[in-house]
C-alpha cells in the first residue's frame, strides 16, 4: 500500500475543515487512522431538526 504524500495529507485536512469538522475531530481522526484506537474513532453526528 502506498503512503500518502504531504500534498495529499494537506488536501485531506483542508477538505475536512471545509466539511465543517473541528480541529479536535480532525486530530482524533488522524490519530484513529494511525493507531486504530477506538477512542479516536469518529462518531456519527446527531442531525439537528
Amino acid at each position: 500500500m502506498e503512503d500518502m504524500n504531504m500534498t495529499e495529507v494537506a488536501r485531506m485536512l483542508l477538505g475536512l475543515r471545509a466539511a465543517g469538522w473541528t480541529e479536535k475531530e480532525i486530530n482524533d481522526f488522524v490519530l484513529y487512522i494511525e493507531t486504530g484506537e477506538e477512542q479516536y474513532k469518529p462518531k456519527q453526528k446527531e442531525k439537528a431538526e
